[in-house]
């Protein structure tokens, strides 16, 4: 048997607090360090469907990304959906740790996966970290062993991301050997793509204008979406802790979805 304690600080050593964006909420957020810890569920982000799998299946740790709460709250009851899945985790005694852009930025996080996953070589932080290490920071540029078109890069990062969809910006016979990797919401990240010149760069979600911005500037953006860009990496967090914590149970939520649907 383990504790919230011990698994927060395996957490903090995989992906250091120092590392999360200034604006973020990470850490311990729910739960007290010496409630015992026998299970384990990682997931993208809480939800009623979410928070009713983790109650069914007695666990006493949920490892989310986004955090919850996210902002400060001033009140803590039913009138809003946060307050509502706090007091259900409270009541159920099931602690929260949110690791969110620390895991995204950290050695081994969400960006070095996607990286690694999409064939990328000499990788490097869009944005280094300050410290010594050269290996950890936001975001994530490389470069292609061979260059591609935008339509074999889409199809490349569909067949990792194991989806059927997502969308573009460029021409389909853009060539592109140079990539820029945002996991999430990254669309502020475009002008340092721009900067360390690259001729592609991968986000999941963005707005109009960043959109418009990277067609002006001749960058390929590809799209797959939010959830698609990070669920990935919380399957493989899951086994991750599984390894690290010998005798507790740890999955990934089952239940959990895109709530975009495409028609």
């Amino acid at each position: 048997m383990s504790s919230v304690g011990a698994v927060v600080a395996c957490l903090e050593e995989f992906a250091p607090s120092n590392l999360a964006e200034h604006w973020d909420n990470v850490g311990l957020l729910v739960g007290d360090r010496s409630w015992p810890v026998e299970r384990i569920m990682t997931c993208l982000s809480i939800t009623p469907a979410v928070l009713a799998e983790a109650i069914q299946g007695k666990a006493q740790l949920i490892v989310t990304h986004p955090p919850l709460p996210f902002h400060a709250v001033k009140t803590v009851n039913s009138d809003s959906t946060v307050g509502r899945l706090l007091l259900k985790l409270i009541a159920a005694q099931i602690a929260v740790c949110s690791p969110h852009t620390a895991f995204d930025s950290a050695r081994v996080g969400i960006n070095q996966h996607l990286a690694i996953g999409l064939g990328l070589q000499e990788i490097a932080p869009m944005i280094p970290a300050n410290g010594s290490d050269p290996e950890v920071g936001s975001g994530r540029f490389g470069t292609l062993a061979e260059d591609l078109t935008l339509l074999q890069l889409v199809a490349r990062v569909k067949s990792f991301l194991g989806i059927e969809s997502l969308h573009v910006v460029g021409r389909d016979e853009q060539v592109v050997s140079r990539v820029a990797i945002a996991c999430g919401s990254g669309g502020s990240f475009l002008a340092q793509a721009v900067e360390l010149k690259c001729d592609g760069f991968i986000t999941g979600e963005t707005n109009y204008h960043t959109c418009l911005e990277a067609e002006a500037r001749n960058l390929a953006l590809v799209l797959p979406g939010h959830f698609a860009s990070e669920r990935f990496a919380l399957l493989s967090l899951a086994d991750y802790l599984t390894d690290l914590l010998p005798g507790v149970e740890v999955w990934a939520s089952r239940t959990e979805q895109d709530p975009l649907r495409r028609l």
